[in-house]
């Protein structure tokens, strides 16, 4: 997926989860660059709704043929709703990341958390630099 078509109005972080913020929610998911890198997704684990999230903690994992990789939450808040289909159709977060491959919805503790939070230009440059 070029830069070009990951979404500007969402948030990311260096681990490669992004959050579209929406009120006092957010949806998290994660970006088209990990989907590429881990490759070959077998599992995906999610929380429960009503599970609290830390910013920055793990909230699950999902593994690919070659790797397992923990899920990292990019902002605190509690589960309100988990994208269940996945487990039974992991290519719709390979085919669509950004939206049909959301992974959890969360009830914001904090909104101001987001702040520190890349933007795209940030977030690409750190692909960049990754990629060094």
């Amino acid at each position: 997926m070029s830069s070009a078509s990951r979404p500007a109005d969402i948030r990311y972080t260096a681990t490669h989860e992004w959050a579209r913020i929406e009120g006092d929610f957010a949806v998290i998911g994660i970006t088209d660059y990990a989907v590429t890198h881990l490759s070959d997704l077998v599992f995906l684990q999610l929380p429960e709704v009503g599970a609290r999230l830390a910013a920055g903690g793990s909230f699950g994992e999902i593994e690919s043929v070659k790797a397992v990789a923990e899920l990292n939450s990019p902002l605190s808040g509690e589960a309100v709703e988990v994208n269940s289909a996945l487990a039974d159709n992991l290519e719709a977060l390979v085919r669509s990341p950004f939206e049909d491959g959301w992974l959890v919805k969360i009830r914001l503790a904090d909104p101001s958390e987001s702040e520190r939070l890349l933007d795209l230009p940030a977030y690409e440059e750190q692909i960049r630099k990754e990629a060094e």
